[in-house]
């Protein structure tokens, strides 16, 4: 019984020393200052345009993214073609390239001096761009090990029945991927709502236009001001807590349709 109960009591444990605590510690420094100052940290004209934008930017980004990694996944699972392990390492290299450098290098391709005439640095644009780059894996490995387990045997023969490739997708396919699509989403809005490195050197932090609430929290945790930093940073740790419980939510709800 000793040995049964140490293991999930080390697991609960290390949880609680690596993500509760922290954000307990979070969410008691953004209220430092009472109920009133936790409001007038979060009302604040610029930090409230800069969650709005980085809210909507990252919706954007985890829509755009859960299409296009479905796309990708699909190439990778059905095609063979010569360069496929590279490809496929390539998805990855998000997840290992510290995100300035990421920064760095979309500044250098789509900044002013960028080789293809592309200017987006200090724009909207930009921040998406950026966010797309760092959560396009979440949404192409989500969904890849669900394409490569999907029979395509009920996709033959719903082809054989007389139902054209859009059909099949719609009506085979994307009941399947569909979880696994959520899923990747809710992951890459979740880390596009707190992402920093990627997008601080390309959106140029212009106030009420292009300074994301990454960046806002920065600037006032640098001014002294970490009760307010605290309190942006609890709405942005709610809004991504929200987002997955929710997606959680709508897989369990596929998960039961599909089971009946």
């Amino acid at each position: 019984m000793g040995g049964r109960a140490s293991g999930p009591s080390l697991a609960v444990t290390y949880l609680c020393l690596l993500v509760l605590l922290p954000l307990a510690a979070v969410v008691g420094n953004a209220f430092g200052n009472g109920w009133s100052g936790f409001v007038g940290a979060i009302t604040e004209p610029e930090g409230v345009a800069a969650i709005e934008l980085t809210v909507l930017c990252s919706l954007g980004v985890a829509i755009v993214n859960s299409i296009a990694g479905l796309a990708i996944a699909w190439v990778l699972v059905r095609d063979e073609f010569v360069g496929k392990r590279v490809v496929s390492a390539l998805i990855d290299l998000p997840f290992a390239l510290p995100t300035i450098v990421a920064g760095l290098t979309l500044l250098s391709l789509y900044g002013p001096q960028s080789p293809f005439g592309v200017n987006v640095a200090d724009t909207q644009i930009g921040i998406c761009v950026a966010l797309a780059f760092v959560t396009l894996p979440f949404c192409v490995r989500s969904v890849q090990p669900v394409l490569a387990e999907l029979d395509k045997e009920s996709e033959e023969a719903a082809a054989s029945l007389g139902a054209s490739p859009p059909v099949v997708v719609r009506r085979v396919v994307m009941p399947s991927v569909a979880p696994a699509m959520l899923a990747g989403a809710g992951l890459a809005f979740a880390r596009a709502l707190g992402e920093f490195g990627s997008v601080v050197l390309i959106s140029g932090n212009l106030p009420f236009k292009t300074e994301v609430a990454s960046s806002w929290i920065y600037s006032l945790s640098q001014s002294g001001q970490l009760s307010a930093a605290a309190a942006v940073s609890t709405v942005l740790v709610a809004a991504a807590l929200v987002i997955l419980l929710a997606i959680g939510l709508l897989r369990r709800r596929f998960d039961l349709d599909g089971a009946r």
